[in-house]
């Protein structure tokens, strides 16, 4: 039997809209079912999107990812960037962030549907469906990964770096691993023989 659940989520975020800069605070109510009868893994799903938008999405930017030259000037002031692949409207971002909650509860908790409204978009809420969200940005991207990015990266790694992750050692470090992972190592490091 699957349970219907609802919670309400807040954080501010900036955005960066016609060249200029703008605070905003941004309130979603989200519908959700379980999935999952381990009340463990249920508990960790919802903290894993507590994390993402707590931790990591507040106090961030988003930036259309096209406007290259900007999401390099916030990096380099220390602002964290939140790529979209359109303008960042709210109806764009309760796609975006529909999609990147669901991927990182990973099937235990889904969201079925989604109402999302901020301070700039005064009063209006958007509601949104995973069906619809999936249909408009379906692919590669950062919003369909289950890890914390918030954009897409094209940076290949060093060369000399042989690091090899077997786990998503980011939920490990946070405590909100699906299982206790405290006697597996996360890495295996290969060492080039000396030259």
């Amino acid at each position: 039997m699957s349970t219907r659940i609802e919670k309400d989520f807040y954080f501010q975020c900036a955005t960066h809209f016609e060249g200029k800069f703008y605070i905003n605070f941004y309130e979603i109510t989200a519908s959700m079912i379980v999935e999952t009868e381990s009340i463990r893994e249920q508990n960790v799903a919802m903290e894993r999107v507590e994390y993402f938008l707590s931790n990591v999405l507040e106090n961030s930017i988003f930036v259309h990812q096209s406007e290259t030259n900007v999401i390099e000037q916030y990096e380099q002031a220390g602002i964290k960037v939140c790529t979209t692949p359109e303008e960042p409207y709210d109806q764009i971002v309760s796609m975006i962030i529909l999609l990147k909650l669901n991927a990182i509860m990973e099937g235990r908790l889904s969201i079925t549907d989604m109402i999302m409204g901020s301070k700039l978009s005064n009063g209006v809420r958007f509601s949104v469906v995973p069906e619809l969200a999936e249909n408009i940005f379906h692919g590669n991207h950062w919003w369909n990964e289950p890890c914390t990015i918030m954009k897409d990266t094209t940076k290949t790694p060093k060369r000399r770096e042989k690091i090899v992750k077997l786990f998503n050692d980011e939920w490990t470090e946070i405590g909100l691993t699906w299982k206790d992972k405290s006697k597996n190592s996360d890495k295996v490091v290969l060492l080039e023989p000396e030259k």
